[in-house]
């Protein structure tokens, strides 16, 4: 915008403001294409170059985004037409639209892994060394009062409901919930939050089949109401179904209840689908983790190809799937099991595989070490409600969308997650 003062003496005119335009011709050089033209002097002229300085600096300043901000914003798909606001919590969220007009919401909260998060993790993830630790010591080294003790407090867990003590429960389990949001830096990424929206105001239950499982596939708890990660009706009502066992578990059903927590049977899977209640849950279930392979780090297994019940209900009822994963859940715990049939049968009956697993502080079955957990959320795949004519047909063509618009949802994000150099195998 500026020219030399070297180049006045070759200015002999400018076109006036008004009717006046200039065009370049092949040469570089510029000619007045009217007739009007306004003799200037140097000194008039270096009046004009410092208005369009002027101006030019002002255009600038409002179209800046100040270097503060940009420390907000992590990765988005496109960089026009975006928008950023923070939330409440410190936390950032942006939505932004790639070049395939799909709207992603970015929401992302600072790590923080000191005291009052580490003991809310523990109250909430450490249940599962305590219960075996407790029992160990109950057998071994308590004294005759001391195991009266234990014994009793087994028993009344067992006795008593899931969610007691009622509301008080929930409460602790929501502190536990928020306080987890920032133990692990909680990220999620929302590919089209339109979508999820419109499938909420059509009173649909959706079910968000999360991968993977890894150790203990705890990355879930990032659907619990009390975050609102999702919008509208599926971010009030939604709720994680999980393994059986853990309920039948003394304390820990407790727990896990109070996080929102059910039994992934089929009764209540489809008691939630026909009320339009919205959950997620774990497909691939505990054969994930028998599968994992030293040997081969960069692979990421996913259990899914024989995994096709859920896609039978879907279909009766007509609930959409909704591909969801769960990044850097591997470097959460430490492990070691026996790899043998015997194992397997048991991992398959039992829904949880007997094995040694250590976190933070190398404790042995204790609470995992904070990663950054990083979430994506997938658009809807819609299904035909078919009730009980459902077909194998149909099952399997589902079945196979769904496989595929899960390796394409890995594939746009794995880099951004610091996956790059990573595959993802569905056997």
């Amino acid at each position: 915008m500026s020219i030399s003062m070297d180049d006045t003496a070759n200015i002999k005119s400018l076109p006036s403001r008004t009717n006046g335009s200039i065009s370049d011709d092949d040469d570089g050089s510029s000619s007045s294409r009217n007739s009007n033209v306004l003799q200037l002097q140097p000194s008039e002229f270096i009046g004009i170059q410092h208005s369009i300085e002027e101006d030019r600096r002002r255009y600038q300043e409002s179209m800046s985004i100040s270097m503060d901000d940009t420390a907000n914003i992590k990765s988005l798909p496109s960089r026009t037409n975006g928008s950023i606001s923070d939330d409440d919590d410190g936390s950032s969220s942006s939505r932004n639209s790639n070049d395939d007009d799909k709207k992603w919401k970015v929401h992302d909260t600072p790590q923080d892994s000191g005291l009052i998060p580490t003991i809310a993790v523990t109250l909430w993830l450490g249940w599962n060394g305590f219960v075996l630790w407790i029992m160990l010591y109950g057998i071994i080294f308590a004294d005759n009062v001391a195991r009266a003790v234990i014994i009793g407090s087994i028993s009344a867990s067992l006795a008593l409901p899931a969610n007691f003590p009622g509301q008080l429960g929930y409460r602790m389990g929501d502190w536990m919930m928020v306080r987890a949001e920032k133990y692990f830096g909680l990220k999620t990424v929302i590919e089209d939050e339109d979508d999820l929206i419109h499938h909420s105001e059509q009173n649909k239950a959706l079910i968000f089949a999360f991968s993977p499982h890894d150790m203990l596939p705890y990355a879930v708890f990032a659907f619990n109401p009390i975050l609102r990660r999702l919008p509208g009706k599926i971010g009030r009502e939604v709720s994680c179904l999980m393994t059986s066992a853990v309920f039948n578990v003394p304390f820990l059903k407790h727990v896990y209840s109070w996080v929102r927590g059910l039994p992934v049977d089929k009764r209540t899977f489809l008691r939630r689908l026909h009320s339009g209640e919205s959950f997620t849950f774990n497909p691939g279930g505990v054969q994930e983790v028998l599968m994992t392979n030293p040997q081969n780090p960069n692979d990421v297994i996913l259990y899914l190809k024989k995994r096709k019940g859920f896609v039978k209900l879907a279909l009766s009822t007509g609930s959409p799937i909704v591909t969801t994963f769960g990044f850097n859940l591997d470097g959460s715990y430490g492990h070691w099991f026996p790899r043998n049939a015997l194992v397997e049968r048991i991992s398959r009956r039992m829904g949880v595989v007997p094995l040694v697993f250590w976190g933070r502080w190398c404790i042995p079955f204790g609470i995992p070490n904070p990663q950054k957990i990083h979430i994506v959320i997938g658009r809807a795949i819609d299904v035909p409600k078919q009730g009980e004519s459902v077909t194998q047909e149909n099952i399997n063509k589902y079945h196979d969308i769904y496989l595929n618009e899960l390796e394409a949802l890995f594939e746009r994000h794995k880099h951004e997650a610091g996956y790059g150099d990573r595959q993802l195998k569905i056997i």
